[in-house]
């Protein structure tokens, strides 16, 4: 049985849940509960704080564990980062009251900075020769230089609300983390066959993320054109209608291309477009 560590609580919480759900997998945790057994997948899950999800998987408690990137390199346990999840992105950034002005990474020099992330940002300092003064402080972060403890602060940042609420303003970031799924250094053979399993099925989870499958209505003489716009996993799928010399093409597209193919497709002569959401998606 695979052991998974995964955030008790939280946006990363929820968002690992679901994924694991569109995996497929179902498991019952009443509240407050902090382990359970999957119901249809061999697997045991551990309900940890994320910070304390690194160690635990280093240590081989739980084989594998889901938690943000930062917490990981922040930690420096010994862990493997096996995939990036695509969720949770975040970046870890510095920032200065806003009053005052910021010339580049040079206006660092001699400042004291407060942070939960002392590692990554002793790491950006030193890479870019700055000396400044760490203030390693748990929680309530962006307080700290309207109190005098600090000249800057470096932490989490998803929309910046809370940095402008407290008067700041980002000027570096300095990571850019996202969820990533890490395991154990060493991982048995029968563990590791279930481990592939359940990549596998993230795999599909993530490709039908990332594609729209697409169907459309084109007179014959529009087919080959439409054809060189529709990229498909391998080529569309063409079919007689009805009405004759009209085509139904059918084909998926990634979420990054949508719009401009839509264009492209509409001026080659398609009608009747639709895009709808794909469930799974393996190749």
């Amino acid at each position: 049985m695979l052991r998974i560590a995964l955030q008790k609580s939280g946006r990363l919480s929820e968002a690992s849940l679901k994924l694991i759900k569109e995996c497929g997998i179902s498991f019952t945790n009443g509240t407050g509960k902090l382990k359970t057994i999957a119901d249809n997948f061999p697997a045991e899950f551990l309900f940890l704080r994320d910070d304390d999800i690194p160690r635990y998987v280093a240590d081989g408690v739980a084989d594998i564990g889901i938690v943000g990137e930062n917490v990981v390199v922040e930690d420096r346990s010994e862990v493997v980062i096996t995939k990036a999840l695509g969720f949770s992105k975040c970046r870890l950034s510095i920032a200065i009251p806003r009053s005052e002005m910021y010339e580049g990474i040079e206006s660092l020099q001699g400042k004291h900075i407060a942070t939960s992330y002392p590692n990554i940002l002793r790491d950006f300092l030193n890479k870019n020769g700055i000396d400044a003064t760490i203030h390693e402080i748990s929680g309530s972060v962006e307080i700290a230089p309207s109190i005098g403890l600090a000249d800057a602060v470096c932490d989490i940042v998803s929309t910046g609300s809370t940095l402008m609420s407290n008067g700041l303003k980002e000027v570096e970031v300095i990571f850019r983390s996202q969820a990533v799924l890490i395991q154990t250094p060493v991982l048995n053979e029968e563990k590791q066959a279930i481990l592939q399993k359940l990549l596998f099925r993230i795999e599909a989870v993530q490709n039908a993320r990332n594609n729209k499958y697409i169907l459309l209505n084109a007179p014959k003489e529009a087919i080959p054109a439409i054809i060189d716009i529709l990229p498909g996993m391998k080529s569309p799928t063409v079919l007689p209608l009805a009405m004759e010399g009209w085509y139904s093409l059918h084909s998926v597209i990634q979420e990054d291309q949508f719009w401009e193919i839509i264009e492209q497709l509409k001026a080659a002569g398609a009608e009747g477009i639709l895009v709808v959401p794909i469930e799974k998606m393996i190749y």
